[in-house]
């Protein structure tokens, strides 16, 4: 494997991202986004970055991970918390050590950001790999559950049949 090169993403990466990102969602929650409305969804926060920015790991002359943060102001702290979400390693890259290179890239970043104070992500109940690699990179469970509530118009997944 060639060396591992974390860096942010930009727009020619959306493809791949959004690629990532159905791929997410078919293997933690065996959900089928659309593809038009997660490609739109991407591109949307690339352009615009008060929404967050992706980081992408490139390896082997191709991008094979991607992360996306995203921010929450927190009036009690009087900073950011960065939400790690929508994290995918691709499958043969896996075990290498490249989201531990990306979390050490976004630590980075945020040591240079002085109102960041701290990192936050979900993770599928069952995920238990994913709770043993945050765990091991410093992270803690914390004591609070989501709970969320999307407005009736909504569409992101594609209902049609999958194959067998």
């Amino acid at each position: 494997m060639d060396s591992i090169h974390i860096r942010r993403a930009q727009p020619r990466d959306a493809e791949a991202i959004a690629n990532f990102n159905q791929a997410i969602a078919r293997e933690t929650e065996n959900k089928e986004l659309i593809s038009d409305v997660i490609l739109a969804g991407v591109n949307a926060l690339l352009s615009n970055p008060a929404y967050g920015f992706y980081i992408v790991a490139e390896t082997d002359a191709k991008v094979v991970a991607c992360l996306m943060i995203t921010t929450e102001w927190s009036d009690w702290r009087n900073g950011l918390f960065w939400w790690v979400q929508s994290v995918f390693v691709s499958p043969e890259y896996r075990r290498r050590g490249i989201y531990r290179s990306m979390y050490s890239f976004i630590r980075e970043l945020a040591n240079n950001e002085p109102n960041v104070c701290g990192f936050r992500l979900y993770v599928e109940q069952n995920n238990t790999r994913a709770q043993a690699t945050y765990t091991a990179l410093g992270m803690s469970q914390s004591p609070y559950y989501i709970f969320e509530e999307l407005k009736a118009d909504i569409d992101y997944l594609d209902e049609r049949p999958t194959r067998s």
